[in-house]
């Protein structure tokens, strides 16, 4: 082993190299990618086996070096699919999507392999080490802002969405996801691909490759114990067509113990046989895949094979687990290449599919959009009949849907539930059975699996790949999908390109569902709204009435790499508003909806659609008193924050849109401010940091069985009496 002089620019900051590989002068002297090609000629071409061995060993190389440069980050599990990824690359495959987030080190190894990484200003191995785990660097886990990089990584049972979306929008291009044996045990997996492959049968251009090496993180796999024979089965029972399982213990020559083995520590001769049968699987898998076959490809070997340590142990890195640990040293002087291979890897994985990732990839460029023209917006008489504000966003969403044929509205509990069903009626239900009663046919846009996980999965997969997108959900539902939806929020602010916002509807609020009792009345689920708009992407929407919605749904179209919740009855409810009200919500937060003179003013600031109704009856009773009022219906507190109170600016395409000074004062100055709402109090944040009236907040408490609305309201406080009794004694 010696540390080489004259090295390659970009190889510098690697710390060790070999003197001489065996057989390199027969199969790596030159790329076995050849000049103007994209991939090798064969899977079974010896020279193309040999250097597909030195890629995995140089991703092996690189993952150990850069997390143990800051003694953090997990080498163990990208380590034992590093042949599979390898493959994949050599046989110019780079749209490649992970539901595995501790994989990261291992795909920005790629990612520099390939030159994409020089995108962000990395060209050297050092650089990488230096920025990785940094502040606009390297991030621990999967984001949206690295180059090449298709999806962000966290949560499991997440990148199963991404594929399946990518799939959907660009027909005959492959998309492997990676999903790790931890992440199989996550039910939402399977479930996910049983419903969109019933629905979109002939969408099977996404390719799952489990990653089964036998440990979760601190632990043994829960699927550690099934055969290979059991692992195929469920596959099979789970409707998967081509099964594809290559285990390194087939090919080990070594004696290892246990079902599970290192394919790094068998002789050259059985480690290219094992490659072989990788390359050769994986080849097979992408063209079934790409041929309408619902495929997985199962690659079972070793957690760590090849880095430092195996099993959970080599999942983590720990203080004190640097680059100078006897351990890592023997590892990465195990794995090390010669200047020479290191070259030869570098074109191969820049030639790979045209060029790097991140010049190739789909999401590294705007998805093209059909023009939606004027929106048939139909603007109610203020004082005339009720209206049910969703159907009112139905008709728009009907339009969107005929005049953009990507567009797919997700809903796990039905639309007609959700006072929508003439978005069933002009869009239909991808169903397999034709049937006219339930408006459902192959070719809908409908899209309604019964999990939450699969709707937000799909919606917000599809919105960061470019397309137009509603979730809709039953506000006390929706909690199982928010984890992705949350996952992509993140990643649009991260983006370095424009995609359409992920919208969302959420009905059925807790006010409307009194004899369902708590488990339909979750409204806390705004907390999690109230957090993220500090994100400084994130606006959680209240229209007040069927006017009200068809501004926001109209204001969401046409906004870019944003979350946006639109939360609405679904019940008839009076017209207050007319359009231009909200869009001047939409604009400063809020608009004025009432306002009456008096010696005081009591100022009302109200989220939500019948909240509106006890307090115009307290304005009412104030007026009685002499006592003025202003009621301001607030559309999207967000707009209300100051700016340093959120991370705007950080955002891609960042909107400091926020309500100054002088238009709050004007907007909500008084003399007392209640701040009402039947949700979270949460989200009524921004308006009490800045207000300097004397003030107080009446929001949900707890979910409990009631005979209508105005039960669940007077339980939870929110009646006319209560306002007027705190509005006094403020005024003391």
């Amino acid at each position: 082993m010696a540390v080489a002089t004259a090295i390659p620019a970009f190889c510098q900051g690697i710390q060790y190299f070999s003197e001489t590989l065996p057989e390199f002068e027969k199969y790596g002297k030159t790329p076995a990618i050849g000049e103007g090609q994209t991939a090798i000629s064969s899977p079974q071409d010896p020279a193309a086996v040999y250097q597909t061995l030195l890629l995995a060993d140089a991703l092996r190389y690189l993952t150990l070096q850069i997390t143990a440069s800051k003694a953090s980050g997990h080498p163990g599990g990208f380590a034992s699919i590093a042949d599979g990824i390898a493959a994949l690359v050599m046989l110019g495959y780079k749209n490649i999507i992970t539901e595995v987030g501790h994989h990261a080190p291992g795909f920005y190894s790629n990612m520099f392999l390939d030159r994409s990484l020089e995108e962000m200003g990395i060209e050297t191995v050092q650089q990488m080490r230096d920025r990785y785990r940094e502040t606009h660097g390297l991030l621990g886990h999967l984001s949206g802002q690295i180059p090449g990089l298709l999806n962000p990584a966290g949560p499991l049972g997440q990148g199963q969405h991404f594929a399946m979306a990518g799939a959907k929008l660009h027909p005959g291009t492959l998309f492997p996801v990676t999903i790790g044996d931890g992440g199989i045990g996550e039910p939402y997996v399977m479930s996910s691909f049983g419903h969109f492959n019933t629905a979109y049968p002939k969408v099977t251009n996404f390719l799952p490759i489990l990653v089964w090496n036998g440990y979760s993180q601190e632990h043994h796999s829960m699927v550690s114990t099934k055969t290979n024979e059991e692992m195929i089965e469920y596959w099979g029972g789970n409707g998967f067509q081509e099964i594809f399982l290559v285990d390194a213990k087939d090919y080990d020559d070594t004696k290892q113990a246990g079902d599970y083995v290192d394919s790094t520590a068998f002789s050259l001769t059985k480690r290219m046989a094992f490659i072989e049968a990788v390359l050769d699987a994986t080849d097979r898998a992408a063209k079934c895949a790409l041929n309408g076959e619902l495929t997985v490809l199962i690659i079972k070997q070793l957690k760590g094979a090849g880095v430092h340590k195996r099993g959970a142990k080599a999942h983590n890195l720990y203080p004190g687990d640097t680059t100078e640990k006897d351990y890592i040293v023997d590892a990465l002087k195990a794995r090390a290449l010669t200047p020479e291979a290191w070259e030869i890897v570098r074109e191969n994985c820049t030639r790979s599919q045209g060029g790097p990732a991140a010049k190739t990839v789909v999401t590294e460029k705007e998805y093209p959009l059909p023009d939606l023209g004027q929106l048939p917006l139909e603007e109610y008489a203020v004082g005339g009949d009720k209206k049910v504000a969703t159907t009112a966003m139905g008709v728009l969403i009907g339009d969107v849907g005929q005049k953009d044929p990507n567009f797919v509205l997700t809903n796990a509990d039905g639309n007609a539930a959700s006072g929508i069903n003439n978005v069933n009626i002009a869009l239909k239900i991808v169903h397999p059975t034709v049937d006219g009663d339930y408006f459902q046919q192959p070719d809908g846009q409908v899209y309604e699996p019964l999990s939450e996980d699969a709707c937000a999965g799909l919606a917000a997969g599809l919105a960061l790949f470019g397309a137009r997108t509603l979730w809709c959900s039953y506000e006390s539902f929706a909690i199982n999908g928010l984890p992705i939806w949350q996952t992509v929020t993140q990643a649009m602010a991260e983006l370095r390109h424009a995609t359409p916002s992920t919208v969302t509807l959420f009905t059925a609020g807790a006010l409307e569902q009194g004899r369902n009792g708590w488990t339909h009345q979750r409204p806390e689920i705004e907390n999690y709204f109230a957090a993220l708009m500090r994100n400084g992407n994130v606006f959680p929407l209240f229209p007040c009435d069927a006017n009200s919605i068809q501004a926001c749904y109209e204001w969401a179209l046409g906004t870019k790499n944003k979350g946006i919740t639109i939360t609405a009855s679904k019940s008839p409810l009076p017209i207050r508003t007319t359009l231009a009200q909200t869009r001047e919500g939409l604009e400063n937060g809020g608009f004025i909806l009432q306002e009456i003179a008096g010696e005081k003013t009591v100022v009302f600031a109200v989220i939500g659609d019948m909240t509106l109704i006890p307090v115009l009856e307290a304005a009412e009773q104030l007026k009685g008193q002499g006592i003025g009022s202003k009621i301001v219906s607030v559309i999207s507190p967000r707009r209300l924050y100051r700016p340093a109170d959120t991370a705007y600016e950080t955002c891609s395409k960042s909107d400091g849109g926020f309500l100054d000074n002088e238009g709050f004062k004007k907007l909500l100055g008084g003399d007392v401010l209640l701040g009402i709402t039947g949700g979270s109090s949460a989200m009524l944040e921004p308006i009490m940091l800045r207000s300097s009236s004397v003030r107080d907040t009446f929001a949900w408490k707890r979910g409990e069985t009631a005979a209508s609305a105005g039960a669940v309201m007077a339980l939870n406080g929110l009646t006319a009496e209560a306002f007027v009794k705190r509005a006094v004694e403020l005024l003391g």
